[in-house]
């Protein structure tokens, strides 16, 4: 695992390979979502009609594996952690291993180096008059926050001069079980009544879903931050309780409603008056690891120009992030952990030698093929060779009632720029079988999602075909692969009246990768002697099919060249 960049100074230049020439397009496509597992009535992917895909793997088993995608093969703590979207392209991007989100978060923590740095410092200045405001997911899924780490922060804080502190619950039901937010709501109240014991004035102030509150992406729906702002800063929602858990019980009485989509709330006292608006002189800080469900709403609490919605007024507070949720945009502006220091990536190494390359995706995982795969970095590391374009997502409807979302867009998108020849690395995310539709746990409408992705792979493959080029087909992490929950035997759980639960989360599977094309050498196939490897190696591997050696800082090459 990387611990620090390469020197100073090492040079940029690529050398070449002697076994691989240069000058073929090659097509690096991404199937977010899309695990391998066992054939299996849940197995959506398994399921669907995907003749493209199957036939890969059928073809030529020397150009067809399965690489980890999850958990330290990709910088997390553990190898129960699941992988995600965001670590899963740095790591396809980067060819290196980086200490990533949760793992960073608990270093910091575990050493108390978190209330040493010049974000909690910062904080810090309001604790004397103001209350300090922790925002974020209820959670101990590990993909965007840890109850664990919220629960040190609390802690840490009021052990440092916090006298007043608001809770900002975002409930989950989507990385964890669905249900699980009154748990969680359980144990954190149990906290802060030790605090309050302490003379810490501790309470939940307001919450809501992630999903429809606060926790928008890549300015999808501002509405759904807007619902988070008048119910965390200005103390207005729609449903008011007495205490937290109150409110997640009775709200979830409604037979349509589930932990992501629970409207906003506030919590107030026996006058009626909100307990923990956002004030002049406060502290916030947002606690999710995450940086892509984040940035929306730390444009809000940081941008005085801010224009995307009303927000009525805008509270003069010391706000910090848990990490920078963007690096580019220096956003937040403090905070409290240290971002990885993803340097030299695959983009920046390809670009600083002369090849043109094409990104594409819809605006869900638009962010992925770009800021992620550039190592949390946001723009053109040559604006002359590189070309990033965006197709909107679907607003307003859900996506397991368009299951095929831009699949095939993004494909005819990439299909001009292979024609074009202006390129000569196109690079795609298609999102169907992750959260996008796979999260709803809907399994018929995630099933027409993994068809619609491998028609949309068809038509990358045939231009491949037509240009004489080469194809790399992988994915981020699992989901789609595996829909329902499962105890330790690996059966699948039923509920009351006996009917499957579906699993929404990410999965801890492999994911598979698949090398071909007109212009790929006869005598190249996968290394058999990599048997743990992950994302991280493909970026050696695409530098390989460009005609050239990856640095010897990255992650070996999953190929190698045989005489025939």
């Amino acid at each position: 695992m990387a611990t620090r960049p390469p020197a100073e100074g090492k040079p940029w230049e690529l050398a070449a390979n002697l076994r691989l020439s240069k000058g073929k397009t090659v097509a690096v496509v991404v199937l977010d979502g899309w695990g391998e597992a066992a054939p299996d009535p849940f197995n959506c992917i398994h399921i669907a009609d995907t003749p493209t895909i199957d036939a890969l793997k059928k073809a030529a088993p020397e150009r067809w594996r399965v690489i980890k995608a999850h958990g330290t093969a990709v910088g997390l703590p553990t190898d129960d952690d699941m992988g995600n979207s965001e670590v899963g392209h740095n790591a396809l991007g980067a060819g290196q291993i980086y200490a990533q989100g949760a793992k960073l978060v608990d270093l910091a923590l575990d050493s108390g180096k978190i209330y040493e740095g010049e974000g909690f410092k910062y904080i810090q200045q309001s604790f004397q008059d103001g209350t300090l405001h922790l925002i974020g997911l209820l959670s101990d899924g590990g993909v965007h926050s840890m109850f664990d780490q919220l629960q040190l922060l609390l802690k840490g804080a009021s052990e440092r001069g916090a006298k007043r502190i608001r809770v900002h619950v975002l409930t989950d039901g989507r990385d964890v079980l669905d249900g699980s937010s009154v748990r969680f709501v359980e144990m954190l109240e149990e906290d802060l009544a030790r605090l309050w014991d302490k003379g810490v004035d501790a309470r939940i102030a307001s919450g809501g879903g992630r999903m429809y509150v606060t926790m928008d992406r890549y300015e999808n729906d501002w509405q759904v931050v807007k619902r988070g702002w008048d119910a965390h800063v200005l103390g207005e929602a729609p449903h008011k309780f007495k205490n937290a858990l109150e409110a997640v019980k009775k709200l979830r009485e409604d037979p349509k409603a589930n932990d992501q989509y629970l409207p906003p709330f506030v919590i107030v006292d026996e006058s009626g008056k909100p307990v923990g608006p956002i004030q002049d002189g406060d502290a916030v800080v947002t606690f999710n690891f995450r940086a892509d469900r984040m940035v929306m709403l730390a444009k809000a609490l940081e941008y005085e120009d801010f224009d995307k919605f009303d927000r009525v007024r805008f509270p003069k507070i010391r706000y910090a992030g848990m990490l920078q949720y963007d690096g580019e945009l220096k956003l937040p502006s403090h905070y409290l952990v240290a971002p990885p220091e993803i340097e030299r990536t695959s983009g920046e190494y390809l670009a600083r030698n002369g090849i043109r390359t094409y990104a594409c995706s819809e605006t869900v995982k638009f962010g992925h093929v770009t800021f992620f795969w550039n190592g949390n970095r946001s723009g053109y590391f040559n604006q002359y060779l590189e070309k990033y374009e965006e197709i909107p997502s679907d607003i307003g409807i859900p996506f397991n009632v368009q299951p095929k979302m831009k699949a095939l867009e993004i494909a005819h998108k990439a299909r001009d720029a292979i024609l074009s020849r202006k390129f000569d690395l196109v690079r795609v995310n298609i999102a169907n079988g992750d959260n996008m539709v796979g999260h709803t746990g809907d399994i018929e409408a995630t099933i027409v999602a993994c068809k619609a992705a491998d028609e949309a792979v068809k038509i990358i493959l045939d231009v491949i075909e037509i240009v004489g080029g080469i194809f790399v087909l992988t994915a981020d992490h699992g989901n789609a692969e595996d829909m329902a929950k499962r105890d330790k035997s690996g059966k699948p759980l039923r509920d009351k009246d006996g009917k499957v639960q579906t699993l929404t989360s990410h999965t801890l599977n492999p994911v598979p990768i698949a090398i071909g094309g007109p212009a790929l050498a006869p005598g190249v196939r996968f290394r058999t002697d990599l048997a743990n490897a992950g994302l991280a190696n493909v970026a050696a591997t695409v530098m390989n099919l460009h005609g050239f050696e990856a640095p010897d800082h990255y992650e070996p090459t999953l190929i190698e060249v045989v005489d025939k």
